[in-house]
């Protein structure tokens, strides 16, 4: 596969280099046989995202029976999964169809910068979402006044701007990096290590950066996570009658099912032996939590659900009488 590659000359203290101006996506797959049946996969993965978490997002939003702090959280989530998934698959799907897989510097900058915001919300969303689980099942006298409607945004909001923060920061230390003459990227979107992974300068700030950042994310998520599930059990064991805990468990147990799923694909992830570790297992990993989850997300929160189908059905009678 050959390509016009773009670079401007810059002058520096020791000389001129060549600085990249654009990068090249490899892609999921190389293969010129594959392009077309990975498109339509792929679109109907991303469709299935947008029509499951937009149908989230609007009973939770309309429905007044799902107007509780866990179906709040439930919203943020979806939207949350709803943008880190656009912000990846339209330039994939687009990139599976042109022969040139390029992406200007400033456009690789902005999609790792959205990614970074959208999945590190999701990572404390669904943490936040594990301690309202925990309030309701071991403290449901002072539920509703532990997580009022004022605790709920203030814990969105400060999520929202934590994950915007970090976003800036992390995408700046990457991109402050000098990438000189080779400009492939082996991925299907702009990501850390492969970028990271071009540069034609010392790595070790950037570098750090991610490891602090994302070791205290997931640390600090997974620590609030694991204790709160730990006392959700203790208090559900404590319940005498088998119809209780039943009942006790269903509240929590989508919000485990989604939990599972997303932390066990990142442990996969950054717990594999140095000699396992590559940039294509990196990638299908990616296409799990970026693309795979979003889409399972709506379907765990709504088909184990009883108020959610409920809310379905009233609001397709609703829109068709």
């Amino acid at each position: 596969m050959s390509f016009i590659l773009r670079f401007v000359k810059v002058k520096s203290a020791n000389g001129n280099f060549t600085r990249v101006t654009e990068f090249i996506l490899i892609g999921v797959s190389e293969r010129p046989d594959l392009q077309i049946p990975l498109f339509f996969v792929f679109l109907v993965i991303y469709g299935l995202t947008v029509t499951g978490n937009l149908s989230i997002i609007t009973l939770t939003s309309v429905d007044s029976r799902l107007q509780t702090p866990m179906y709040f959280f439930l919203r943020h989530l979806a939207m949350v999964n709803l943008g880190n998934s656009t912000v990846i698959a339209p330039k994939m799907l687009i990139n599976f169809l042109v022969k040139k897989h390029t992406t200007s510097f400033y456009e690789c900058a902005i999609q790792l910068g959205g990614f970074l915001v959208f999945i590190v919300a999701e990572i404390f969303v669904l943490a936040v979402m594990a301690y309202d689980r925990y309030v309701a099942i071991c403290n449901p006298l002072l539920y509703m006044a532990v997580v009022s409607r004022r605790i709920c945004l203030l814990l969105v909001s400060l999520t929202y701007l934590y994950s915007f923060s970090t976003s800036i920061v992390t995408s700046f230390s990457v991109f402050s990096m000098a990438y000189c003459s080779f400009n492939v990227i082996n991925h299907f979107y702009c990501d850390i290590v492969p970028l990271l992974a071009l540069s034609c300068s010392n790595t070790s700030f950037p570098e750090t950066v991610v490891f602090i950042s994302a070791s205290t994310n997931l640390m600090f998520s997974i620590t609030v996570v694991v204790a709160s599930y730990f006392n959700i059990i203790v208090s559900i064991l404590r319940i005498r009658s088998s119809e209780g805990r039943k009942r006790a468990f269903s509240t929590c147990a989508s919000h485990m099912t989604a939990v599972s799923v997303f932390y066990g694909t990142l442990l996969f992830m950054y717990l594999q032996p140095r000699n396992n570790h590559s940039l294509e297992t990196d990638k299908m990993a990616s296409v799990f939590y970026t693309l795979v989850i979003p889409m399972l997300n709506p379907m765990i929160y709504s088909l184990r659900n009883k108020d959610v189908k409920a809310a379905l059905k009233r609001f397709l009678t609703n829109s068709c009488c």
